[in-house]
């Protein structure tokens, strides 16, 4: 029997029936034929009017069968037909649900029917009409002026909010003004033709409680010139103060999803068009517009086993730094096939691709099966990949593999100016939660850092040493030409050859078939095994080891501005007599032959005298210097009049 194409678009609900106690509701969608459920788009939290802007792949065989929202739609094949159905309840006819807002498309499936088709339609043309983006609003947030205040001091710790259809985004906070400067930029995504209602409202931070509400304004970006940017000035309601905003809106098609038919890059006229447009001659036509990223999702192979039947109902989630489209769901089994087309915007060639698999669950939240970071410059054009799934961290696998194949398109001269500018951040990231295996790893790589600083000092202070009298002639004979011809051209000449240094080595370790390898602390099952008190004893280092560190950082600080605050009056007087030796010498003595100077005095200290003590004159000056800490142990405390030794003698004459 003949096989049928049916793609839907599920646009937005209208008026839909209050359902929750606050009086709103949680609406999703599915779509059933023949009594089995073939989607469920992702939920719309407290929303009436939600926009969903899904696109769905169907494959049907029979068009007398109805799609499960009890209508049968008459559609003409490869034409889009926006449909508008009123929501019923049978038990309740009368009663007024909302609407929902769809475009359907039908397609025949037998190879000689599409060949037919594909004749009298274009490549691009089906591959516009499946954008779910379109365009881009970029937003900047300046300032704000004259915010009311909501604390008790006077002020308020402002931060704002935006909401455009379903993207929402927070600033950071500034604490403690009216007169906030964020100079904060991010994009969304429009979703409406027109653009839209954006939605900002400016709230106080509070710890403890809940957040105060400031005030509020819209704008309505369909009044907006595309193409340009716009300086705002929007009042808050109610006279609450001004937000001062950058908003620019352009036509840059954002993410798209299509079946393997329907392959944007497959088409060479389509791909040859592509490479024009990011060609590096074009660098200076809208600079966020980097490249294109495609990524098919074919297939995965021994997925875990989520369901009590030992098979699991997987999908998959793509995401690009704030794009994010999913795949439809495949039921019952360990080796599904997607084989789903996902086309990505590129505005940062740095960024990582993130393909996740999840089991679909109707009674809770989906369960995590496995996840694949990409970054985009690690894609090799056009080859199909089996990836390992890992687990949530990225840092060891879990069961199963993906196979993907991937092809990015880019512009290197946008690429490389975007490079040198903020990244975008996420909308959604996850809290950060108290973890002692994250405590542990962090503290571990901190410490590799500083071991390696300590390691390089111990080496050149070794040369001081003469160790090894060769190594530390070299080194004295290299120091003497480098500081009697230095020039201030080599510092970045010498960050040049360390990088052509190491990319020789890295040439040579290939060649040898050397595999680099990255140090991770993560727990093996070994680590699982330890005791508790094991496990208590070995944070309680590590908490002892950051206290210890934060409190000589502290210090550290504390000294240097102790010695400016005349805290110890001597000190600083010695300091302002060793400045101003500094300072003469400085003047009259080139700079060249003072470091000379204090080089060679380094280098034959030794040798002057083999037993002698190092020091660093610097770090012994300051500390003398008392810390914040030591100044309050060390103030008088004054004592108090009843307690005075003559008020005792006169209450105690005797």
């Amino acid at each position: 029997s003949a096989m049928y194409q049916l793609d839907i678009v599920l646009k937005k609900g209208n008026n839909l029936a209050i359902r929750d106690r606050g009086g709103t509701s949680d609406p999703y969608v599915k779509f059933k034929i023949a009594s089995k459920e073939v989607f469920r788009s992702k939920i719309i939290h407290k929303n009436l009017n939600p926009v969903w802007d899904e696109r769905v792949c169907l494959i049907v065989d029979n068009l007398q069968e109805p799609l499960y929202i009890k209508v049968k739609l008459p559609l003409l094949f490869a034409v889009p037909l926006d449909v508008r159905l009123d929501l019923q309840d049978p038990h309740c006819p009368d009663q007024d649900l909302g609407s929902l807002e769809l475009a359907v498309t039908l397609f025949p499936r037998s190879t000689e029917d599409r060949e037919a088709l594909r004749q009298n339609l274009r490549l691009s043309d089906l591959h516009r009409k499946s954008q779910l983006g379109r365009g881009i609003v970029s937003i900047r947030l300046i300032e704000g002026r004259n915010l009311i205040p909501m604390d008790q001091n006077g002020l308020s710790d402002p931060y704002v909010k935006f909401k455009l259809g379903p993207l929402k985004y927070k600033s950071k906070t500034i604490p403690k003004t009216l007169n906030p400067q964020w100079r904060e930029q991010f994009d969304l995504h429009l979703y409406d033709e027109e653009g839209g209602i954006l939605e900002i409202s400016v709230w106080d931070k509070d710890i403890g409680r809940r957040d105060d509400f400031i005030g509020q304004c819209q704008l309505d970006l369909s009044k907006l010139s595309r193409e340009k940017t716009h300086k705002l000035e929007l009042e808050l309601e109610e006279d609450k103060g001004m937000l001062v905003l950058l908003v620019t809106l352009t036509a840059t098609v954002a993410v798209s999803i299509s079946d393997l038919s329907v392959n944007l890059l497959d088409d060479p006229h389509e791909r040859q068009q592509i490479i024009k447009r990011y060609s590096p001659l074009r660098w200076f036509f809208n600079l966020k517009d980097v490249g294109i990223v495609q990524v098919k999702i074919l297939r995965a192979e021994g997925l875990m086993a989520a369901d009590v039947t030992g098979k699991s109902d997987p999908f998959c989630i793509a995401e690009l730094c704030n794009d994010r489209l999913q795949t439809h769901t495949v039921y019952k089994t360990l080796n599904p096939e997607w084989n789903k087309v996902f086309t990505f915007n590129v505005k940062d060639i740095h960024s990582v691709l993130e393909i996740t698999v999840y089991d679909e669950d109707r009674d809770r939240s989906a369960d995590f099966l496995g996840k694949v970071a990409i970054p985009l410059l690690n894609i090799r054009n056009s080859e199909q990949k089996a990836y390992v799934l890992k687990n949530k961290e990225l840092t060891g696998p879990t069961k199963g593999v993906i196979f993907l194949e991937a092809d990015v398109i880019f512009n290197a001269v946008k690429a490389s100016l975007r490079t040198f500018v903020p990244p975008e951040q996420k909308y959604i990231e996850e809290e950060a939660k108290v973890s002692k295996q994250m405590l542990q790893q962090n503290f571990n790589r901190v410490k590799r850092c500083v071991l390696f600083l300590i390691n390089v000092g111990s080496y050149i202070n070794s040369c001081f040493q003469w160790e090894s009298p060769r190594r530390s002639l070299c080194a004295f004979l290299v120091f003497v030409v480098v500081v009697w011809n230095f020039e201030i051209y080599m510092v970045p000449l010498s960050l040049l050859l360390l990088l052509a240094w190491n990319y020789f080595l890295l040439g040579k370790e290939s060649r040898e078939g050397s595999v680099v390898s990255v140090v991770m602390d993560v727990d093996s099952p070994d680590s699982e095994k330890k005791g508790f008190l094991d496990k208590l004893y070995a944070v309680q280092d590590v908490i002892i080891t950051v206290q210890n560190a934060l409190d000589e950082v502290a210090c550290f600080g504390e000294r240097v501005k102790n010695t400016f605050n005349w805290s110890v009056p001597f000190l600083s007087w010695l300091a302002i007599t060793v400045l101003c030796a500094g300072s003469t010498l400085i003047y009259f003595i080139p700079l060249r032959f003072i470091v000379l100077v204090w080089g060679i005095n380094k280098f034959i200290k030794k040798l002057r005298d083999p037993y002698i003590i190092e020091n660093n004159e610097l770090l012994d000056f300051l500390s003398r210097v008392p810390s914040d800490v030591q100044l309050v142990q060390y103030k008088d405390l004054k004592p108090e009049t009843s307690q005075s030794p003559s008020k005792k003698r006169r209450n105690n004459p005797g």
